[in-house]
């Protein structure tokens, strides 16, 4: 066997390293074929690989040089400060496989809930509070591994025992500087699981209707209807007042407002309003109501309250109903249009539209025919009727010890 203790310092070193780049290749095959032969039963595996591959292999590389400039340097006088820049590696690359670890965590829960689904609430909330626990992991981590690094700084670890004792002081110098940081932390903290915004929702913000597409610490990231983007801090959204629109669900009721003369007929606007509703996949079923809700200004404001399964449907319907309607009033009943009457001379001269000769008759109610049936927002139909009862149902008081109608005691 070869004398190594004749050998140069740069020969041993050469072959310690051949030596440890053959063991970490040997190691990370070894470990990659048992989680494959894993990944055939379970998939989550195949992102364990592709996220700790090379984490895993950076700590064994670094662990194999620092034990083989050991052996091939025991007793250099370099070797302090080579060891302690090998133990500076050596802390941010296990820095680095502890957070990817985590982080593969994190991908297992998002793939157990899927946001492509058409209800997809609890999904949209499991991925909006892993979205801000991925940051806050690679922050806490990065801070844990700064920290370790510094304390292997002797002056460090001494000035450490001196700044404990001026803790307090510093911690509130540090909370001040830093305060609107803090407050922008906490409240993405507070937003990730409060549930009061999750990605994917549609929110009114700033009078911008868009939808949350992203949600860190200090910021969101909404995607407004026109593509473009508007960042807000976290802490607008504990703070200020904001619409979220698929907060319980995706379904909205939308209004088309049209101003027309008193001898508009709304029976037959209602029957166009039916066949424009059933003849578009737009339109949920749900809600369908013309009202009159003004009459002044020598003109009548005829509402239409229509319902769609979110809120892109409903801005379409709204605009194919404003439009149709429009057709309609112009081509069907022209009488409908809006007028300005002017009074000329003395009263009894004055002309009226009924007077002319080519003004068509108008049908007349009988004084004593009763009011017809006609749906409305909170009444003329079950969904109504259940609507009215949300706001006018009494909430029940039940006495300590009452029985239910089923016998069992409260």
């Amino acid at each position: 066997m070869p004398d190594t203790a004749t050998w140069p310092p740069g020969a041993v070193l050469a072959i310690a390293l051949l030596a440890v780049a053959a063991s970490v290749f040997v190691v990370s095959a070894i470990a990659s074929l048992v989680v494959r032969a894993v990944a055939r039963r379970r998939s989550s595996a195949n992102i364990l690989i592709r996220r700790a591959r090379w984490p895993f292999r950076t700590v064994l590389l670094i662990g194999g040089i620092a034990i083989a400039i050991a052996l091939a340097f025991p007793d250099e006088p370099w070797r302090p400060v080579v060891d302690h820049a090998v133990l500076i590696a050596l802390i941010g690359a296990g820095a680095w496989l502890v957070a990817q670890v985590l982080l593969f965590l994190a991908d297992v829960g998002e793939r157990r809930y899927d946001v492509g689904v058409a209800d997809n609430r609890v999904a949209r909330k499991v991925h909006t509070q892993l979205q801000v626990v991925r940051r806050l992991v690679v922050v806490v981590v990065a801070l844990v591994a700064m920290g370790a690094i510094l304390l292997t700084f002797d002056g460090v670890r001494a000035v450490g025992a001196s700044l404990l004792a001026s803790a307090g002081i510093a911690s509130i110098v540090a909370g001040l500087a830093a305060q609107s940081v803090l407050a922008n932390v906490f409240a993405g903290v507070q937003l990730a699981f409060s549930e009061a915004i999750r990605v994917d929702d549609v929110v009114v913000v700033e009078g911008e209707w868009g939808r949350i597409r992203e949600i860190t610490l200090t910021y969101v990231v909404v995607m407004t209807w026109d593509e473009r983007t508007v960042v807000l801090p976290c802490t607008y959204f504990t703070t200020k007042p904001f619409q979220n629109w698929t907060k319980y669900g995706s379904a909205l009721i939308g209004s088309v407002e049209l101003d027309v003369d008193w001898r508009v007929s709304t029976d037959a606007m209602r029957e166009e309003l039916d066949r424009v509703l059933d003849g578009t996949d737009l339109f949920d079923g749900r809600t369908k109501v013309l009202q009159v809700t003004e009459a002044t200004g020598g003109l009548v404001r005829v509402r239409v309250l229509v319902s769609a399964a979110d809120s892109a449907a409903l801005w379409d319907l709204r605009c194919l109903v404003r439009e149709e309607l429009v057709e309609w009033v112009r081509d069907q009943d022209r009488d409908a249009l809006p007028r300005q009457r002017v009074l000329l001379g003395e009263a009894g001269e004055a002309t009226t539209d009924e007077g002319r000769a080519d003004a068509a008759p108008r049908a007349r109610r009988p004084d004593d025919a009763a009011p017809r049936e006609r749906a409305g927002l909170f009444s003329g139909s079950d969904e109504g009727e259940q609507r009215a009862s949300e706001f006018t149902a009494a909430i029940p008081v039940v006495e300590p010890g009452a029985e239910d109608p089923d016998g069992a005691r409260r």
